[in-house]
């Protein structure tokens, strides 16, 4: 498939997406299909424009530069602007063994406005942290756009199928504890409450959030996500007890 199609078009193709969706369970046995998507979906009803470069990753086409471009952006109603995502994840839920769940997922508000910002992937966030410090009230506004239209598009998932949602923060790591609190947490709380008001298990997976574990928990979700940096027992002892969830990663 990969031969024939560019990532973009096989995302675009709910028949194609669904059939990749079901590869892993029907080769290999594993015990849930992730929908094959991409986190960047959105961008392209968003009018930001969103390309991949072989060798390159993505790339934004219009990026967001200026405050005023915020106030630009078009509504988005996942149900119908990301309809191929949800047929997919719809036909790839139907064509499913019974004990074998759907994962559906979506990116986080800030790893959403990095990209947006950035116009691709980045090492040093300089362009992102300096809309956010320098454009506050424009960057609240993007990040709240973002967590409506993430927690619509994760809802929308679980209603096609999805027995469980994952949101992504692939890049929150970037922040201090304190740029989180201001900055990222209402509006990742906000994305979370969405998505778990579908009634199905939320993942909160973030990368490098040791310095931020306990917001990032408090934040929401029924199980929070570790990369390798967390040892399982050390984001326990961080996150605690209460509201009772599960914890999952290190890997």
């Amino acid at each position: 498939l990969r031969q024939k199609h560019s990532l973009l078009e096989l995302c675009h193709k709910p028949e194609l997406a669904a059939q990749i969706t079901l590869q892993p369970v029907e080769r290999l046995g594993v015990d849930a299909a992730i929908l094959f998507a991409d986190i960047l979906l959105p961008f392209e009803p968003l009018g930001l424009g969103l390309s991949f470069a072989v060798g390159e990753g993505p790339q934004i086409t219009r990026p967001i530069r200026e405050a005023g471009q915020v106030l630009e952006l078009p509504p988005v109603d996942p149900a119908t602007d990301l309809a191929y995502v949800i047929e997919a994840a719809r036909a790839a839920a139907r064509a499913l063994p019974p004990h074998v769940p759907l994962i559906g997922f979506a990116g986080a508000p800030f790893t959403l406005a990095s990209y947006a910002i950035e116009g691709g992937a980045t090492r040093t966030f300089t362009l992102t942290k300096r809309f956010m410090y320098t454009e506050p009230r424009a960057w609240h506004e993007l990040m709240q756009r973002f967590a409506e239209l993430v927690g619509g598009y994760l809802a929308a998932q679980a209603r096609a199928g999805a027995r469980a949602l994952q949101l992504f923060d692939s890049w929150v790591g970037c922040l201090s504890p304190g740029d989180y609190a201001t900055y990222v947490f209402p509006h990742s709380q906000r994305a979370l409450e969405l998505a778990g008001a579908s009634g199905v298990p939320v993942i909160h997976f973030g990368t490098d959030t040791a310095t931020l574990l306990v917001d990032f928990a408090r934040a929401g979700g029924d199980v929070i996500g570790v990369d390798w940096r967390v040892p399982l027992d050390v984001a326990w002892e961080r996150i605690g007890p209460s509201p009772p969830r599960a914890i999952q990663g290190n890997l």
